[in-house]
């Protein structure tokens, strides 16, 4: 996140980026600058003779404008 003021996150597979784009700001208080979102897909999982297939999800790529940041520590040092 430091070098390109990026951050990633897990997303409703049905979230739009107005809406991911809405919900970071109002949550973080910060400005974000552009949404990137793509779908990740399952991996093919076995257990045993059972061949199974784990959900699809949605990845987000969210850039903050210039002089924003998150901090997660939260004051922590």
């Amino acid at each position: 996140m430091e070098k390109t003021n990026t951050i990633v996150l897990k997303v409703a597979k049905d979230a739009t980026k107005a809406e991911i784009k809405a919900a970071v700001q109002k949550l973080f208080e910060v400005e974000v600058e552009v949404v990137n979102t793509l779908v990740v897909k399952g991996k093919v999982k076995r257990h045993g003779q059972r061949i199974g297939r784990r959900s699809d999800w949605k990845k987000a790529y969210v850039t903050l404008k210039e002089g924003q940041n998150l901090d997660f520590v939260g004051g922590a040092e």
